[in-house]
């Protein structure tokens, strides 16, 4: 069930919080942040791409005493649907620049570049973790992928890094680069504020999965290092993406922490008599309801979440592939004897 969608609030003098609805999804809404500012609205992130979310930000953005028309920029936590989705559209309206970290505008260009070639890549990396035959049968048709299709993601206008200041007129809002959820992660600091995007969410822990299976990347590490790098800042009130603001900051990093710290340790007790397939080794993870009745597109983001603890866990030099194995499978680092 959806979560009921709250109002359009104040959260400091000329800093709103919007909810925009994610029609038929269980998340409910997005949290767009607005900027007043003397050149325009700024916002943070914008909702997915849904006529039904785009008169919800059109609606908000009107009870803030604005207009969408007139948004001055888009700065964007990451390139996920659900925060770059209608970045095309509300620039196609009010001519706003659009700014994103280069690791994400990166995935931008390459998912315009996607084809219908995403189902048979699907099928080919749950095949080569495990999968049955079942699992595949149970993936959506490309009929169905063709109508839920949206339009191209649009490419960004500006790009930011760590630690620069970027352009909020009135305001100094700071670039936290945190990678982990997406490879440009970006919060934003503002004020002993924090915009955390889905890095640090108050109920949540957010998906960390490889965006490049043949690339080395460790996400999981990236993920828990900018967890520690938050520890640094001085936070009062913390604005996530979704649910609600919550403070304080230090205990729900400590729990993000905990939460990827209890699921290596449960793939390293997978493992403890004997080899297993990553497929295998996804289903016997935790996760929040039974395996048999997880749908087949989150059994492929679920496995996304294992090979990115599985490659952790080979960085700490405890799990190693099974050499010459197919399925892929991964077994226990021997312990030196003596």
């Amino acid at each position: 069930m959806a979560l009921k969608v709250p109002p359009v609030e104040p959260v400091r003098d000329g800093l709103w919080s919007v909810p925009v609805v994610i029609p038929d999804n269980p998340l409910g809404y997005t949290l767009v942040y607005l900027f007043e500012t003397p050149s325009g609205p700024v916002l943070v992130d914008n909702g997915w791409d849904d006529p039904r979310s785009m008169a919800a930000l059109r609606n908000g953005v009107a009870e803030t005493g604005h207009s969408l028309d007139d948004v001055y920029g888009v700065l964007l936590t990451h390139v996920h649907p659900d925060h770059h989705g209608l970045s095309g559209k509300v620039r196609d309206v009010s001519g706003a620049w659009i700014a994103m970290h280069p690791e994400d505008a990166w995935i931008v260009s390459m998912r315009r570049n996607t084809d219908d070639g995403w189902l048979l890549q699907t099928a080919a990396v749950m095949l080569s973790a495990g999968a049955g035959e079942s699992d595949l049968a149970d993936l959506p048709d490309l009929s169905v992928l063709h109508a839920h299709r949206p339009d191209p993601p649009a490419l960004p206008t500006r790009l930011f890094a760590d630690g620069d200041i970027v352009d909020v007129p009135g305001w100094t809002v700071r670039a936290i680069w945190t990678p982990g959820h997406s490879p440009g992660h970006t919060c934003f600091a503002v004020d002993g504020l924090l915009l955390s995007g889905d890095h640090v969410l108050p109920r949540i822990s957010p998906h960390i999965g490889l965006y490049d299976e043949a690339s080395d990347a460790d996400p999981l590490g990236d993920y828990l290092a900018s967890l520690d790098k938050l520890r640094s800042e001085s936070v009062t009130e913390v604005l996530p993406a979704h649910v609600s603001r919550f403070a304080p900051l230090e205990p729900r990093l400590s729990s993000l922490a905990a939460h990827h710290e209890e699921r290596l340790a449960a793939i390293v007790a997978s493992l403890a008599g004997g080899a297993l397939t990553t497929w295998e080794i996804t289903a016997a993870m935790p996760w929040n309801r039974r395996w048999e009745d997880i749908v087949p597109f989150m059994k492929r983001a679920a496995l996304g979440e294992a090979v990115a603890h599985l490659r952790h866990l080979e960085r700490r030099g405890l799990v190693e592939r099974v050499p010459g194995a197919w399925p892929t499978a991964y077994r226990l680092v021997p312990t030196p004897a003596g």
